[in-house]
């Protein structure tokens, strides 16, 4: 999994850092997203696809990544 984020669409809402504090925080700043932790383990992937799921600008988005021949989930 590999993580990207559009801070230009992101409006602050906090709840990608509410859902998963170890890999996003706010810009003291302006209060948009940064990302902790581009390539989550996989104990927290299932948290940071919610994170992404209940972004309200859309601002996260996940690249999943097929490992050992795997083909990554459809």
């Amino acid at each position: 999994m590999e993580l990207g984020v559009d801070r230009e669409r992101c409006v602050g809402a906090g709840m990608c850092v509410l859902s998963v504090p170890e890999v996003f925080d706010q810009d003291a700043e302006d209060g948009r997203v940064l990302v902790l932790d581009a390539e989550p383990p996989p104990g927290r992937r299932a948290s940071v696809r919610l994170a992404a799921g209940v972004c309200p600008a859309g601002a996260i988005t996940v690249l999943e990544r097929g490992g050992a021949g795997t083909p990554p989930p459809a």
